[in-house]
């Protein structure tokens, strides 16, 4: 099982923060990127203008640690744009992470990351999965949000997700599907079962007595 400790950060110490307890375990790490308006929450960078970005997007900085670990960037925001596609690859992504629900029309975005970054589609709760089928075939995996309020750590699961997945599961056999969001030891091994092959965890995984015996357990799952 792959896992990707996330991160929703309120400002760039606190990427640097978690990013070095997990230095030396995990090779990847999500970084939940809220602009207030596709989700009520709002995140680094968009919380307040910060010069470690525009250096990051200028090359004059690289992410936390980057020579140790590959970032994913979860992108929590609304209409995203080809600029926005842009400034991602320009903090270096290793993947990036879209919302079916952000956008009528994906496909610009995508055009854009293509063949530069692995892309996910997530898709909410409440969404019909029959929505990823315009992306599909342009997507290297999916994930599949577990709570109902996205865009906020330490919510509960919602039970019902573990069906959808199995549907996704069975209408996208070989794509890869990971779960965001609620994740915990007590339900890991059920979501491996519906289909699961990479878990997303951040309060179940920062908020433990031990980070690194913690990860350990969830990946041996």
């Amino acid at each position: 099982m792959e896992i990707l400790p996330a991160i929703l950060p309120r400002d760039f110490d606190e990427i640097e923060e978690k990013a070095e307890l997990i230095k030396g375990v995990s090779p990847i790490v999500q970084i939940d990127i809220c602009d207030g308006k596709f989700v009520g929450s709002t995140s680094w960078p968009y919380k307040k203008a910060d010069e470690n970005f525009e250096k990051i997007l200028h090359e004059e900085k690289g992410m936390p640690y980057w020579e140790n670990i590959n970032y994913e960037f979860d992108l929590m925001i609304d209409n995203p744009t080809e600029d926005d596609a842009r400034k991602w690859l320009s903090a270096g992504a290793e993947r990036i992470v879209l919302h079916i629900e952000s956008s009528k029309d994906l496909n610009p975005v995508i055009s854009v990351l293509s063949g530069l970054v692995d892309i996910g589609i997530a898709i909410n709760y409440t969404t019909d999965i029959n929505e990823i089928l315009k992306y599909s075939s342009k997507i290297q995996f999916i994930q599949c949000m577990g709570i109902r309020k996205i865009g906020y750590q330490g919510q509960n699961f919602e039970p019902g997700v573990v069906e959808k997945i199995k549907k996704i599961k069975e209408l996208f056999p070989n794509t890869i599907i990971q779960v965001d969001g609620g994740v915990s030891e007590e339900n890991a091994q059920l979501l491996k079962n519906a289909g699961a092959s990479r878990l997303v965890i951040g309060s179940a995984l920062f908020e433990s007595e031990n980070i690194v015996d913690t990860y350990n357990k969830f990946k041996q799952i």
